[in-house]
């Protein structure tokens, strides 16, 4: 059983571009927009609107790959998502905990900071990047909480996640 949903999830992710690649892209379209924003409504302003617009985003992205995960999303489904933010050496991280509950890791390098930082837009790296990753779940499956206290891209040595899996919590994704 546990070997089907990993089947599932890497079908799930088959022909995806990596998502450094992808928020590289993405980075560049929003850069400018960004800047506008800026300079019609404050920095301040153009932050809040960017955050809840990418916050959505995350979300029906989220929504997205659970609808291509047969059989259902579980933990170990995401987990196998995890490639899609690997690939291309954008993350080195070290596994502390992967059962069906939990799954907890390290991020020791990031790449997205880097890229970033490269940009320019080190300053919001945090909005187009680190801010998806709970609300990405709430999207995957509600019953997948992360909690971090931690990242890389706010000057931190390393990020820390920890994701849990309450299947107590209703899913809208089974």
């Amino acid at each position: 059983m546990k070997e089907d949903k990993a089947v599932a999830a890497r079908a799930a992710i088959e022909g995806e571009i990596g998502i450094l690649a992808r928020r590289k892209i993405e980075a560049g379209i929003i850069a400018p927009i960004y800047e506008v924003m800026c300079e019609k409504l404050g920095e301040e302003f153009a932050q809040s609107i960017l955050d809840t617009a990418i916050r959505r985003a995350a979300i029906a992205t989220g929504k997205a790959f659970a609808a291509k995960t047969p059989g259902g999303t579980t933990l170990r489904t995401f987990e196998e998502l995890q490639e899609l933010w690997t690939q291309d050496d954008a993350l080195t991280i070290e596994v502390i905990k992967a059962t069906d509950e939990e799954f907890h890791y390290n991020v020791k390098r990031c790449r997205y900071a880097e890229t970033y930082r490269e940009m320019g837009l080190g300053h919001i790296g945090h909005l187009l990047s680190c801010n998806r990753d709970g609300v990405f779940c709430t999207g995957y499956d509600p019953r997948i909480e992360l909690e971090r206290t931690q990242t890389l891209m706010q000057g931190a040595k390393h990020c820390d996640f920890k994701y849990r899996f309450d299947d107590k919590t209703p899913s809208d994704s089974k």
